[in-house]
């Protein structure tokens, strides 16, 4: 099976952070622990996902479903070329794990991944939102996100464990392999129009039952 490389693993703390000057919110700050830090040595990673990792809002973020969130580290080379992210590399996205080889076209939904001690299960694309455009002080991100398909994915945790940067990330199993990241975002956000498609993503029992639900 294919292997590729955790580049860099990430956790962050909720803080309050001020609010760009075109997000028009009667509150001018928000919450979030959308800025994560490069952890050092191994981190534990339990069902629930890496220790010291927080979310601000439990209902959109987080769970066993969102445990872990995965993010192509090839990805960073194309969004420096946009004027104002000349800075923007591993965490830029939020994410835990940024890893090499593998993106959203290369990752399907139920694969099983195995990264130090931990063994990952893909359970969905992750749905951009408003947190990206704030970060990055950007409001077309989400936008720009969507149409690029360069979104990230959800890990359940099936095997608890430790993992560090430098472990291998490595494929052990494709239950579903017509089923890739990509195109299951691509039929939620109506990109993609394949009723034969959607009803496999429908059916499939790997994919996160808030997206089975939604689709």
């Amino acid at each position: 099976m294919i292997s590729g490389t955790i580049v860099s693993v990430r956790a962050g703390r909720v803080r309050e952070l001020s609010r760009p000057p075109w997000d028009h919110h009667e509150e001018r700050s928000w919450k979030s622990a959308y800025g994560k830090d490069e952890v050092e040595g191994r981190v534990r990673v339990g069902h629930l996902g890496l220790e010291g990792d927080e979310q601000a809002d439990r209902g959109a973020h987080g769970g066993p479903e969102m445990a872990v969130l995965a993010y192509a580290v090839n990805h960073y080379r194309l969004w420096r070329e946009v004027p104002g992210l000349e800075a923007m590399g591993p965490g830029g996205f939020a994410e835990n794990l940024t890893v090499e080889t593998f993106d959203e076209s290369g990752v399907c939904i139920g694969d099983v991944f195995e990264a130090g001690g931990v063994t990952l299960q893909v359970a969905s694309p992750r749905g951009p939102c408003a947190s990206i455009s704030r970060w990055w002080n950007e409001p077309r991100m989400v936008k720009l996100a969507t149409e690029s398909t360069r979104i990230g994915w959800y890990h359940r945790v099936l095997h608890e464990g430790t993992l560090a940067r430098g472990d291998d990330y490595r494929l052990a199993d494709r239950p579903r392999p017509g089923l890739s990241v990509a195109n299951v975002f691509r039929l939620r956000v109506g990109l993609e129009h394949d009723p034969a498609m959607m009803k496999a993503a429908i059916d499939c029992p790997e994919l996160s039952p808030e997206w089975r639900h939604h689709l």
